[in-house]
């Protein structure tokens, strides 16, 4: 039973190696549609997915989260002005604050950067 379980983990964190390529052209893409108030958070779960010390159930629930902000047909589509990005919006402040103690300080940095470099105060 030990043998199976460590082989099924085996093949598990493989597959999150292989699917944790989110395309940074594309994430801006929506952001810069969406807006800086769910940017933030969407840049630390970016900045979370690309480290490599980040843990294997950390990069799946925050590849969900990210993959849920991406697809435009969700609980509220996000065409729909004003409220279109809300139920993302949720889903990734509640991924983070889940994750929160795995964000460095170096992370927390790259986040900001980006975050002010695609949306100039």
């Amino acid at each position: 039973m030990s043998s199976s379980s460590n082989a099924n983990k085996e093949v598990f964190e493989a597959e999150v190696l292989e699917s944790s390529v989110i395309e940074e052209s594309l994430l801006k893409k929506i952001l810069l549609t969406a807006g800086r108030a769910i940017a933030k958070p969407a840049l630390e779960g970016f900045e979370l997915l690309i480290d490599n010390s980040t843990p294997a159930q950390v990069r799946i629930s925050i590849m969900g989260a990210l993959t849920y902000l991406i697809v435009p047909i969700d609980l509220i589509p996000d065409f729909i002005p004003a409220s279109g990005f809300s139920d993302d919006l949720v889903a990734l402040t509640a991924v983070i604050s889940l994750w929160q103690h795995h964000i460095t300080p170096e992370m927390k940095y790259k986040a900001k950067s980006k975050l002010d470099k695609w949306f100039p105060i």
